[in-house]
């Protein structure tokens, strides 16, 4: 036993020092180490510059060059493909990496400071992680560019979901459809009254309602002025008296007699015991006053008459679509009460005011109706044809990002470079919005993930102002 344990000691103390004095390499001998497999080796390699080195334990220690631990441990390398960042920085060449692979003195870039991963507003002179664990990304000194340019890896954009349409030259329509009120077209109502004191008598058969054709007789009456008056005149003709006729004529015409009733005292020289009244045109009778032996005064109202031939249609436009109705806008107009008819007509007036309670502006559109269906004060839903009738510039309606204080369009740079830009719109239409200010035609504009690039931008502002205000 004590041989063996004697045997032992002197092979384990041989073999100590065969190690420390490597006996193998003096001898010729080569000890290969039995290869592993590791994660590392089946898992894809990190591609990228190296933008910062990390503690090896995952430890929120970070440096912006290579470093050990305090135990000799080297820091871990964090390449871009390890990142996530809308910055292009992949495609800038790192030089502190190109520095070692070429044996010269690695030139570091500055770290201005670190920005939150998730785009929030937030930044930090030092590395750090966020609530999730992320780690903050830094932004190098030459990265920022352009303020409020927004920089996206290619390889990201169709991750992010990026897409852009071009501006072009385009007609922009849209429907405008406001509730709306049949009413008859002022200029063709008339109103029979007397110009002088009269006595009616023989009134025509005809009641409020009815249908009555021009030259129809409504009534009969006598004036003693105008009996008078047609009494110079015929004398004035018998005297072949000039003058006397075109003042005598003159008086009767400005009494209200019918012109056929001065020519037949012209022809006949006889004054007749009572002048007919004839309806002025054709048209429905609104209101009858005139009854038989009344005294009718100057000025009274005896029969109330218009033309249905032509109606309004009086529709409520609110005060914002205003500025995309024009006169002569093509319209349709559908009635409740008469389903599966519809009425094409055009936008004759704009009224010049708005009503303070329901802040729209009447407008009024002009329709035939030769069938005499529509009527007075019938409900109507009215459809306007709305926008710009000539070529406009115009983007898709999701490219404009409209805060109520601005509207911006981001334009697409090439590279992956998108610019904000404020534009000022025009008509906008079911699909499209006229830009008259900041967009040309064949600019392409951004129409899908705006917003992200929208609140990229504005950090990168504000971080660029808060950059600006630390340097000395």
């Amino acid at each position: 036993m004590a041989a063996t344990l004697s045997l032992a000691v002197l092979l384990g103390g041989g073999g100590y020092w065969a190690g420390t004095n490597d006996l193998g390499a003096r001898l010729g001998l080569h000890v290969v180490e039995p290869a592993c497999a590791t994660p590392e080796a089946s898992m894809t390699a990190p591609s990228g510059a190296v933008i910062y080195y990390r503690h090896p334990d995952g430890l929120s220690r970070f440096s912006a060059s290579p470093k050990n631990t305090d135990d000799g441990r080297p820091f871990v390398a964090v390449r871009e493909s390890e990142d996530v960042s809308f910055s292009d920085t992949a495609a800038k060449p790192n030089k502190t990496v190109e520095a070692a692979e070429t044996g010269a003195k690695p030139a570091e870039r500055k770290i201005l400071y670190y920005r939150n991963p998730m785009g929030l507003p937030d930044t930090s002179k030092v590395p750090k992680k966020d609530s999730m664990g992320m780690d903050y990304i830094p932004v190098f000194d030459g990265d920022q560019g352009e303020a409020s340019t927004v920089k996206v890896s290619l390889g990201k954009l169709q991750r992010t979901g990026v897409k852009t349409a071009t501006a072009e030259m385009a007609s922009i329509t849209r429907k405008i459809e406001v509730p709306g009120t049949v009413a008859l077209d002022e200029r063709l109502v008339s109103i029979i009254s007397m110009r002088t004191d009269s006595f009616v008598d023989d009134v025509a058969d005809v009641t409020t309602g009815d249908h009555i054709r021009k030259g129809e007789k409504l009534f009969r009456f006598y004036s003693r002025e105008i009996a008078t008056a047609a009494s110079e005149y015929a004398a004035g003709r018998s005297d072949a008296r000039g003058n006397g006729d075109a003042g005598s004529a003159l008086r009767l015409k400005n009494l209200g007699v019918p012109q056929e009733v001065i020519d037949s005292v012209a022809n006949t020289r006889q004054v007749p015991p009572s002048i007919s009244y004839v309806a002025p045109r054709d048209g429905i009778i609104l209101e009858r006053m005139a009854t038989t032996g009344m005294m009718a005064k100057p000025g009274d109202v005896l029969f109330r008459i218009a033309d249905i031939s032509n109606v309004w249609v009086v529709a409520d436009v609110p005060e914002y679509d205003l500025a995309s109705i024009r006169n002569g806008a093509e319209v349709t107009v559908t009635v409740r009460s008469l389903p599966g008819k519809s009425f094409n007509g055009v936008v004759d007036l704009i009224y010049p005011q708005v009503d303070m309670q329901t802040r729209t502006t009447k407008v009024r559109i002009e329709l035939p109706n030769p069938d005499g269906v529509l009527l007075s004060n019938m409900y109507a839903e009215v459809e306007i044809e709305a926008g710009a009738p000539k070529p406009v510039v115009a983007v898709p309606n999701s490219a404009v990002i409209d805060t109520g204080d601005r509207q911006v369009v981001f334009i697409d740079k090439g590279g992956g470079q998108f610019e904000p830009r404020d534009v000022k719109l025009g008509v906008r239409g079911e699909d499209q919005t006229e830009i008259t200010k900041g967009v040309a035609a064949g600019d392409k504009v951004v129409v899908a993930a705006n917003f992200l690039l929208d609140a990229e931008s504005n950090l990168n502002s504000a971080l660029s102002a808060m950059t600006e205000e630390a340097k000395p």
